[in-house]
């Protein structure tokens, strides 16, 4: 007589969840999707630009990184991650041609000229466009069109500020491929020396809002902090546990990028980078060791990685030139700490459901979170590599 095998408890266990095995393997390949496909993605960048309208005209002042500037470039120009003076010097003739296309610029349906265009290297690698257009008499608006921003890699940003000569703000905007205009109201733009009217508040998009939505845009697309927080949480075993990794993690960030707005402690780039793709590799690693159960220590570990993730957070308000005195950084940094809290609040209440309900399954602690962990600390060496000898 055959006896069918009686299924043992683990199986009963994923019956009575009512997840196959197959299933369980379906929604974890859902999750590693959802974190780790990003990895090999690059973030799509942003830019500045700065106006400072003049009693002749309006002189514009575009920055780029050389990674951004390469998608505007020829075919045929030499590329380079980093540029030095040798680099930039290969390419001067392609960047001069490029700067009179950067933008247009017109007062009601009469496009202005754009003249005196210059290019130079700064630095930080950092490649600065300068243009002046000509005064548009009896102009009471200007229309400005980043004409280049879809060129760029898709999500790319531009922050804008233009002011007058005294320094008042005009107008500002965050421009992306969706939205790449901005209009300027002025009274008169005229070639004499009488003040102008003050604009009306910036009404496309508050400026705190603008700082919110880049923060939230930041984190979205920063693949490598969202997997560096998905590794900590994928081995955590209660709410408990995620409230105080999420926090100090917070709480870390928060910290070094208010210290490095500030300018009172610096890190550069070439630093913070790799060392970021190195906390990704050493909690990956540290999962595996650990076969799927949380290692102690976890909330110390995600503070003293987070203070490292907050000068990485800090590069992008640096680069909008943002650092110059504390009447003018307080708002952006609360409002871009507060836009990266929210963006990881909404990955977080996406995602964590899903690996609390995997979690209870023991095949994917056994089986799926070493997947995973391996695949987070094979992308975190693939970014070292990257940031370091590639």
């Amino acid at each position: 007589m055959t006896h069918r095998p009686v299924a043992t408890g683990r199986v009963c266990r994923v019956r009575r969840f009512g997840i196959s095995g197959r299933r369980i393997l379906r929604l974890a390949f859902v999750v590693a999707t959802a974190f780790v496909y990003p990895a090999w993605a690059h973030d799509p960048g942003i830019s500045t630009a700065q106006g400072e309208m003049r009693a002749n005209g309006l002189l514009l002042t575009t920055g780029f990184a050389p990674a951004d500037v390469a998608h505007l470039l020829p075919a045929s120009a030499p590329r380079a991650e980093q540029w030095g003076p040798a680099e930039f010097e290969e390419v001067r003739k392609q960047l001069l041609a490029i700067a009179p296309r950067l933008w247009e610029v017109r007062a009601g349906e009469t496009r202005l000229p754009v003249r005196d265009a210059r290019v130079e290297l700064l630095p930080g690698d950092n490649v600065s466009f300068h243009v002046m257009i000509p005064a548009a008499v009896g102009a009471n608006q200007l229309t400005l069109r980043a004409a280049r921003i879809p060129e760029l890699p898709a999500g790319h940003r531009q922050f804008v500020i233009i002011a007058d000569e005294r320094g008042s703000t005009l107008a500002k905007k965050l421009l992306s491929a969706r939205d790449f205009t901005l209009e300027v109201p002025f009274m008169a733009m005229t070639a004499t020396n009488a003040p102008a009217a003050p604009a009306a508040e910036f009404a496309d998009l508050p400026s705190g809002a603008a700082f919110i939505r880049l923060g939230i845009e930041h984190i979205w697309t920063g693949y490598d902090h969202l997997l560096f927080l998905f590794a900590l949480l994928v081995v955590c075993r209660s709410f408990r546990s995620i409230v105080g990794i999420v926090t100090c993690f917070t709480l870390a960030h928060s910290l070094t990028l208010a210290l490095a707005t500030l300018g009172l402690v610096n890190l550069p780039p070439r630093l913070v980078e790799p060392l970021i793709a190195a906390s990704i590799v050493f909690v990956g690693v540290e999962n595996l060791l650990s076969r799927g159960e949380e290692p102690r220590g976890r909330w110390a570990l995600s503070f003293g990685f987070g203070l490292i993730h907050g000068f990485g957070f800090a590069s992008v308000l640096r680069d909008l030139g943002v650092g110059g005195g504390a009447a003018g950084i307080l708002m952006p940094l609360f409002t871009f700490n507060l836009g990266v809290e929210i963006g990881q609040i909404v990955i977080a209440g996406v995602v964590l459901p899903l690996v609390w309900r995997l979690r209870k399954n023991e095949k994917f602690v056994a089986r799926g979170v070493p997947a995973l962990s391996a695949v987070v600390a094979l992308a975190g060496l693939y970014w070292l590599l990257e940031r370091t000898v590639l």
